[in-house]
């Protein structure tokens, strides 16, 4: 059983075997396809077909989720009930309200300038004989990790002592002009918003394809007719682009927010969660994991997730609603 769990050619061999498991699986629903017709027929289709997803999912997902809920119930080892012991600590400490705070401005800040920076981006440069280079520059973050792009801004905001060499580009720039460095990342609160700017970084230009995209969607004759009727940039902005292209508006802003809300990578690989850049996932890792606080850490994971549900919910109704817009 080792050779297959740790051995790069056992993992080969299992890969092999479960792909012929799978086409011979497929051979046997044609096979009663064609004996079977009907109710029958679709039946083993989608057993053999959403079965293994639907099984993955409760795995994977559904079951980890349930455990969470009975474990945020529980003590830091799993072992008895303590009520709403972890969810009293969750609210009422000091440092998990820090966290809760430092949450709230990174999912209003990140979304908000994340689509603002990619929507006026994308009109400026739509048409124009650069808009290809112009896009790719923006976009170009979002190749990076989130790791990546911690370790990128962890240098640019790097600071050492008055005296020192500076070797972070912001600090160098400063002293070069004569000025007293910055301790960007160790100063709060303003280094939470140094590392919000990171996320806003990445995030826009994702807001920008998508928003450049659906600007290029709207029918040419309504914007004819528009400038017809002599309406200058900002109505055609405000009446016009906006309301066009408010259903991806809705994407964007709930895409980005969810990825904000589990927002990790950054704050733990630039400050290490330190220096009161506490946000909620990093509270739930350290938690769980650091200081081995099982009980703490499931209630931070099921707020988290009762913070993500309503984005979630509202996101999908939206495309619902413009769903049923257009099919009329």
């Amino acid at each position: 059983m080792d050779f297959f769990l740790y051995s790069k050619t056992g993992q080969m061999l299992l890969a092999v075997i479960a792909f012929a498991l799978v086409v011979a699986a497929l051979m046997v629903v044609a096979r009663l396809a064609d004996r079977f017709a009907g109710h029958t027929r679709t039946a083993w289709t989608l057993l053999v077909f959403a079965g293994p997803a639907l099984f993955l999912l409760g795995v994977g997902l559904i079951y980890p989720a349930v455990r969470t809920m009975v474990m945020s119930f529980m003590d830091g080892r799993s072992q008895n009930w303590v009520g709403l012991a972890n969810y009293e600590w969750v609210f009422t400490n000091p440092e998990s309200i820090q966290s809760f705070v430092n949450t709230f401005w990174w999912v209003t800040l990140v979304p908000l300038v994340s689509t603002a920076i990619g929507l006026i981006y994308a009109i400026l440069v739509d048409g124009k004989r650069f808009e290809k280079v112009a896009k790719s520059l923006l976009f170009m973050p979002m190749a990076i990790s989130f790791v990546g792009a911690g370790i990128i801004w962890k240098f640019v905001y790097e600071y050492r002592g008055a005296e020192q060499t500076q070797i972070g580009l912001l600090n160098a720039i400063l002293t070069g002009l004569g000025v007293e460095p910055v301790r960007y990342l160790q100063d709060g609160p303003w280094n939470t918003f140094f590392l919000i700017f990171i996320m806003i970084w990445i995030q826009a230009g994702f807001a920008m394809v998508l928003l450049s995209a659906a600007i290029k969607g709207i029918p040419a004759d309504i914007v004819e007719a528009a400038r017809l009727d002599g309406v200058n940039s900002w109505q055609m902005f405000r009446s016009i682009t906006v309301p066009s292209i408010r259903p991806t508006l809705v994407v964007v802003l709930t895409t980005i927010s969810i990825a904000t809300l589990k927002i990790f990578d950054i704050t733990r690989t630039v400050t290490g969660a330190r220096f009161g850049t506490q946000v909620l996932a990093n509270q739930m890792y350290d938690q769980s994991f650091t200081f081995g606080n099982n009980g703490v850490g499931s209630a931070l994971a099921v707020v988290i997730f009762v913070l993500v549900v309503p984005i979630i919910v509202y996101n999908v109704r939206q495309m619902l609603r413009n769903r049923e817009v257009r099919g009329a």
